[in-house]
């Protein structure tokens, strides 16, 4: 396997390209994302101030180098932080969310380095207008995947005629047991025509101990209808341990109202497959005014009502809920502002 990938590496990294170079464009962006939300979880309620309510609170670089002959060479570095107390999301990396090189070309872009995973990167926009984030979408709340890979190696393919794919596998480190071969690999693929766009993805990844492997499913379909989209979606998971075995089904719908205002509705259900009747489902709803291209308004809610033992609560895009009594009404609400650079 090491063989196979060191191969690959020198195929797509050393390959005969043209010598001529253009400047390298180096570009510094960012998102603020700052609300307060109301949360309650059946055995209290909280009001905070949050960061992350609908989009994740970062900044990073990314550049691109033209070597010729229609070859980049890429990269993205990026860091979460709270932009109510501005600590880091993970105060022991450097850049806690993205750390890659790669290069694209007419065979397509290959990626090394710390990234987000195909099933995050490329699915989730498919699968709800909010792209699976924020307390009101269903999915975000049920589902119980990392979102990153590190010693990821990642391959996307050109666009060939509205059907695109990008695959993944991620290596072993001297922080999993055992501390080498494969830990990760994830495909998935989506088609594009006209007003329709349907996906799906399949991810395997093993815990760090090496004891069990999460095995997930995903498929979405979409259609637009002017300024309306609707969405459907799906997503299985299963841990070969027998821990999880989990269904969600969501469907969800947005509406542009005018340049200013967007409306979204979603709503999810999630399937105990153990049998136990630890079922949920949610409504979820989100407001949008954009004050601008990069400054928007939004105020989102969530209902979650818990069945049997279930707990399942209200998370922000990049924040945990409050704690939720099993078997109880999960419901919150955040208005907040967004800023991007």
């Amino acid at each position: 396997m090491r063989k196979l990938v060191v191969l690959l590496l020198v195929i797509f990294f050393a390959g005969g390209f043209d010598n001529a170079h253009a400047q390298s464009l180096i570009t510094l962006y960012g998102i603020v994302d700052n609300g307060i939300e109301y949360q309650n979880g059946g055995q209290g309620s909280a009001v905070r101030a949050v960061s992350s309510g609908l989009f994740a609170t970062v900044y990073g670089l990314k550049g691109s180098e033209d070597i010729g002959g229609g070859y980049h060479v890429n990269f993205q570095l990026e860091q979460g932080f709270s932009g109510v107390t501005g600590a880091a999301t993970d105060s022991t990396a450097a850049w806690n969310r993205l750390a890659w090189l790669g290069m694209s070309g007419p065979f397509g872009e290959l990626r090394v380095g710390r990234q987000k995973k195909p099933e995050y990167l490329f699915l989730n926009g498919e699968m709800d207008p909010t792209a699976v984030k924020s307390i009101a979408s269903p999915i975000n709340n049920f589902q119980d995947v990392s979102v990153r890979a590190s010693n990821a190696i990642a391959y996307f393919t050109p666009n060939l005629n509205g059907l695109i794919a990008q695959a993944m596998i991620s290596l072993r480190d001297q922080t999993t047991q055992p501390s080498n071969g494969l830990r990760f690999y994830n495909v998935v693929a989506r088609y594009v025509n006209g007003p329709w766009r349907v996906s799906a993805g399949y991810e395997s990844s093993a815990n760090a101990t090496g004891t069990s492997v999460q095995k997930v499913w995903r498929a979405a379909a979409g259609y637009r209808a002017g300024n309306l989209r609707f969405y459907l979606a799906f997503q299985s998971e299963r841990q070969t341990d027998h821990s999880e075995k989990r269904d969600i089904y969501e469907a969800s719908t947005s509406w542009l109202l005018n340049p200013f205002n967007m409306v979204s509705v979603m709503y999810g259900y999630a399937h105990d497959r153990t049998g136990q009747g630890n079922d949920a489902q949610q409504i979820g709803l989100v407001y949008e005014y954009f004050l601008s291209k990069a400054t928007s308004l939004y105020a989102a809610a969530g209902l979650i009502q818990n069945h049997g033992q279930a707990a399942y609560t209200l998370d922000g895009t990049q924040y945990s809920g409050i704690p939720v009594a099993p078997g109880a009404y999960a419901r919150g609400v955040v208005i907040g502002m967004t800023h991007k650079f």
